[in-house]
């Protein structure tokens, strides 16, 4: 089931009222049904069996008759908020789920004028912080972009530290617990700030748009080959999004790049979708969320939720909307609880197994957050 249809369907409890989408990390799972045990019972002697009791035409009492399994309430989608010790407060950080869906990565950052170069995990299952210490890290940055990559671990792409913007990779392997800059050959990216990247089907990771000196902006499409350790350039003739910065993209269920919202030149938000499909861009005509760049957003089942950002004014928004692969038309959500304030350049994953979603961090008007939140009640 897409997020939109099961939206829909829970519409009752989110506006008249998500299982949100993946990313929703709704707290409470049901738990688990019972099951037989696996155990033959003992086997004992005994003698001959008793005589039944003549059946009866009455019907049993109430009380005696077979009641129906109650069917679970689904639990409401709501916001809590997590009174929990972590990193310092940042914006413009990463924060990378593990494919076990355990453990999440943060690194780098920024408040103000100071840039982080620390290493974070955030153990879902008993929700704490812990400060790693690698033998090794990146140079300090925000405006990056990490993906997670199997059998390499949390893998970092460009960024940006005062004046200098960076096109590295680096990857980091939770195990050895230490970070690794990576190869790279081919028709390297110009280095640059606000990008997005996902891991497509083809296991490359693929970055598109960006950010460097000059009020200069990118439209490019770019793949590295972590096998060959290599670049090269994918972006398609014809159309394509503006240049910009401060967005968002992602690998759709269907195999496609999605591209949403950011910042261009002169404007400070956009509010256009795209999709990279048989080798060109176009543009998905629908219902969108207001203008925006630098929101949070995480995937889940057929979708990408969506949760604040700047607005074109300048202002920082706290609304939350799914992006169905699907559908043209974004639905929004309207979740009960404490929302927290608006935000831009927070990051947000999803946690499937307990239907919840977890925010962390960004950035409002009197500077920067390091609080973090729950979205409960995401369907699975």
């Amino acid at each position: 089931m897409t997020i939109g249809r099961m939206l829909r369907g829970m519409r009752p409890n989110l506006s008249p009222a998500l299982g949100l989408v993946a990313v929703l990390l709704a707290a409470c799972a049901a738990g688990p049904a019972a099951t037989g045990s696996t155990q033959a019972s003992p086997v004992t002697e005994r003698s001959e069996p008793a005589a039944s009791a003549p059946a009866s035409d009455s019907p049993a009492p109430p009380s005696q008759q077979p009641t129906a399994a109650a069917t679970p309430t689904p639990e409401p989608l709501a916001w809590t908020r997590l009174e929990v010790d972590g990193p310092a407060a940042r914006e413009d950080h990463t924060w990378t789920l593990d494919s076990a869906g355990e453990v999440a990565y943060l690194f780098g950052g920024r408040d103000g004028g100071t840039i982080f170069d620390d290493t974070w995990a955030f153990d879902l299952g008993d929700e704490t912080w812990t400060q790693l210490a690698p033998t090794a890290a990146p140079p300090a940055r925000f405006g990056h972009e990490a993906v997670w990559v199997d059998e390499v671990g949390v893998v970092i792409f460009a960024g940006q530290a005062g004046p200098s913007f960076f096109n590295d990779l680096w990857a980091y392997d939770p195990v050895a617990n230490t970070w690794a800059e990576l190869p790279a050959e081919g028709a390297l990216p110009i280095p640059r700030y606000g990008s997005c990247a996902g891991i497509g089907s083809d296991g490359r990771l693929w970055i598109s748009h960006g950010f460097t000196q000059d009020q200069t902006r990118f439209s490019d499409t770019r793949a590295y080959d972590f096998a060959a350790g290599a670049w090269t350039d994918e972006t398609p003739d014809g159309t394509r999004p503006v240049e910009r910065c401060l967005h968002g993209c992602w690998w759709t269920d269907d195999g496609e790049l999605a591209l949403y919202a950011g910042q261009t030149t002169g404007v400070t938000a956009l509010d256009d979708r795209w999709v990279l499909r048989d080798g060109g861009w176009e543009q998905i005509e629908g219902r969108l969320p207001p203008a925006r760049n630098l929101y949070a957003r995480a995937r889940h089942d057929g979708g990408t939720i969506v949760f604040g950002g700047q607005a074109v004014d300048g202002s920082f928004s706290n609304d939350l909307w799914v992006l169905d692969d699907d559908a043209a038309d974004a639905e929004p959500l309207e979740p009960g609880g404490d929302t927290p304030p608006g935000r831009a350049g927070a990051e947000l994953i999803v946690d499937g197994a307990d239907r919840r979603a977890i925010l962390f961090g960004g950035r409002m008007a009197d500077g920067a957050l390091g609080d973090t939140w729950m979205l409960g009640g995401l369907e699975p």
